[in-house]
């Protein structure tokens, strides 16, 4: 297994924590300058009302945790490890600016220094429950199975009955291979808490691959524990979806899509089905319903384009191909679908 070198990164991360702390206060100066410089006049309501405190309360830790919060909430992540940053300076023991800051990195695609900000905070609070979960969670999501299930081992000499702990076990086993110790896992946590959704769902999906019909018996577990569950909805469609039952899977898109009216791929998921079901119309409908939310959804414009082609209306299945493929230039399919049209509309395309 791979391990990772996290030195440098673990040393940039505590200068930049701890740098007040040995120095003469001109650092804190000058980023208490920054931080203001960068905050005044955003426009936003709340980030503002709390850059006015802060400046009558510039030693405030809560304050800039506020704000990196806002930051964070409106996609200022520069902004938001900047405040999260300063709150630990001034305030080192809070845990929750941590893994704040944690989850900003990783949103951020700075996964690394996430990890390293967990790896922090691990040491800061060694027998902080939460703190070790979080850190076995990004542990396991930049594929480090062995260290997270050491970080849950140690979870579980705190607490034996830490549900999360056994779930993240299982999302560790299935990772590597072992289904049936990641079944065992998943039942582990749903018998010492019943309401955990995602384990129930993970259940569902092992025992689809090995096509048990206990699979829907977990999938309905999970819709049951959590009625509006997007994911849990989601998972039970896919799965009857595998088992030919494409008007139930349906009717269970539309379900999520009346929860969730942005969700564009029950809306794909939905035209795809449509297509299936030779009900040629419903499809282009729901696939022009995808792409008014997500007018970047490449294979929608590329399947409202079989639709087209099916209803003969073929300079229209021509551009939606041609669309798919300015967009993603190696989409064999859509080329393929190009040249047909051209084919058919006499080989010049017009």
């Amino acid at each position: 297994m791979k391990i990772y070198t996290y030195s440098t990164l673990l040393c940039c991360l505590s200068f930049l924590v701890l740098f007040t702390a040995c120095g003469d206060g001109s650092a804190s100066d000058n980023g208490q300058a920054i931080s203001e410089q960068r905050s005044t006049g955003t426009g936003n309501p709340a980030i503002d009302a709390l850059s006015e405190k802060i400046k009558g309360r510039p030693d405030d830790a809560t304050l800039y945790a506020d704000r990196g919060a806002a930051y964070y909430d409106n996609d200022g992540y520069d902004e938001a490890i900047f405040d999260l940053q300063r709150a630990i300076q001034l305030d080192s023991l809070n845990p929750d600016y941590f893994h704040l800051l944690a989850d900003v990195y990783m949103d951020y695609f700075k996964s690394r220094l996430a990890l390293a900000t967990m790896e922090e905070a691990q040491k800061r609070f060694p027998e902080r429950i939460p703190t070790l979960l979080k850190l076995c969670e990004f542990q396991h999501i930049l594929k480090q199975y062995e260290e997270s299930m050491k970080t849950i081992d140690q979870v579980l000499k705190l607490d034996p009955q830490n549900a999360e702990a056994y779930f993240m076990f299982g999302l560790n086993f299935r990772e590597t291979g072992d289904p049936n110790r990641a079944i065992n896992s998943f039942q582990e946590a749903v018998s010492i808490d019943p309401d955990l959704v995602d384990a129930w769902i993970n259940l569902g999906q092992l025992y689809s691959d090995q096509n048990s019909p206990l699979a829907k018996t977990f999938f309905d577990n999970a819709i049951e524990v959590a009625p509006e569950n997007i994911l849990a909805l989601h998972a039970k469609a896919n799965y009857l979806s595998s088992q030919d039952d494409l008007t139930g899977a349906v009717a269970i898109y539309k379900k999520i899509n009346i929860l969730d009216p942005q969700y564009e791929d029950a809306f794909f998921n939905t035209g795809l089905l449509y297509l299936d079901l030779d009900s040629i119309a419903e499809a282009k409908a729901h696939f022009d319903m995808a792409l008014k939310v997500s007018p970047t959804f490449i294979r929608a414009y590329y399947y409202r384009g079989v639709a087209y082609e099916l209803q003969e209306q073929y300079p229209k299945a021509k551009a939606d191909y041609e669309q798919a493929l300015r967009m993603a230039p190696n989409y064999e399919d859509a080329q393929a679908g190009v040249e047909r049209i051209q084919v058919r509309l006499g080989g010049d395309g017009g």
